[in-house]
Order: structure tokens, then C-alpha cells, then sequence
């Protein structure tokens, strides 16, 4: 992924100041939950993720960048990585996302680096 992994992709379908909330999430191989919350704050856009059964009372933040496309219509999100991928990510840390740097960039790190893809 070459382009700012916190930033929403142009070609993503997302449209400013819509609110995703309660949208459902899918992976590249299913249902991940629904967007618990997000942000459009430039360079620094994600959504959170709770995923409900997938993994049972866990909450997963997604950068913008790793949304392939919106689909108002359905209320979906549908991002370009696996279950896998993404369970295997930093650890969602509810009290640390907001103002901390090192975990963005950590969390950034993750989706940015091109072997974590298949």
C-alpha cells in the first residue's frame, strides 16, 4: 500500500462526513462485525471495529487506507485484507489510539508493510 494508510482512498466510494457507524465490515473471506466508530480527521481517518462472535469482545481499528470501498447502499465496508490479517494486527488499545503516535505508527506499520499481505 503506497499511499497514506490514514487517509481514505480517492477511488473507496467513501463520501465526506458520512457516518459509517453501524455499518457492516467484510474481509477479503467474510463478515468481520460493524463499525463501532470512525474518524475523517485528515491524515489520521480509521474505523473501529467491533467484531462481535469473530472475536468475542474484541474491537479492531482499521485505518482508512485499508478500505477498499464503501457501499452506502448496503451500509457495508469492505476492506482489502483477510480475517487473518487483520486478527494478527497490533492489538486494539482503546485508551492508547487517541494522541498516541507510537501506536499509530505502530498500527500504520502493520497494514503499511507489504508482507503482511498475502
Amino acid at each position: 500500500m503506497t499511499e497514506n494508510v490514514w487517509g481514505y482512498r480517492e477511488t473507496s466510494g467513501r463520501t465526506a462526513g458520512a457516518d459509517l457507524t453501524g455499518y457492516k465490515v467484510e474481509a477479503v473471506d467474510g463478515s468481520i462485525g460493524k463499525v463501532d466508530k470512525h474518524s475523517d480527521e485528515v491524515g489520521s481517518s480509521y474505523i473501529v471495529v467491533d467484531t462481535g462472535p469473530w472475536i468475542f469482545g474484541k474491537e479492531v481499528l482499521l485505518p482508512a487506507g485499508t478500505i477498499d470501498r464503501v457501499d452506502a447502499q448496503e451500509e457495508k465496508v469492505y476492506v482489502g485484507w483477510t480475517k487473518d490479517q487483520i486478527k494478527a494486527a497490533p492489538e486494539f488499545e482503546k485508551d492508547k489510539h487517541l494522541g498516541n503516535e507510537d501506536y499509530h505508527r505502530q498500527v500504520g506499520g502493520y497494514y503499511a508493510d507489504p508482507s503482511n499481505r498475502l
